[in-house]
């Protein structure tokens, strides 16, 4: 069964406890599809961190499976991930929040 919202926010808050976190269940979105037939969620998470800083695209994302790796596929079928540093996101401070 997939994570709730709560889970998967409290599973990357672990792993970047510095960042500003938002996390978005889509599953609904995906209903019928063989993911979702599964019982494995689809998420978007959106991460920003500064530790992202110097780091392609390829690599951030990386960092975020690694937190999830554990969950795939079974729990997560699809993580949509927005990896960005603090300049990118026009922040000035670390703020963890969830939508």
């Amino acid at each position: 069964m997939k994570p709730t919202h709560d889970a998967l926010l409290e599973r990357l808050r672990q792993a970047f406890p510095e960042a500003a976190i938002q996390v978005e269940d889509e599953s609904h979105l995906h209903v019928g599809h063989a993911g979702a037939a599964g019982g494995g969620g689809h998420f978007r998470v959106r991460v920003i961190d500064a530790r992202f800083h110097a780091l392609q695209r390829i690599a951030r994302h990386r960092l975020v499976y690694d937190a999830v790796s554990d969950w795939m596929p079974e729990r997560v079928h699809a993580l949509n991930i927005i990896a960005m540093t603090l300049e990118e996101a026009g922040h000035t401070s670390t703020q963890t929040g969830n939508a």
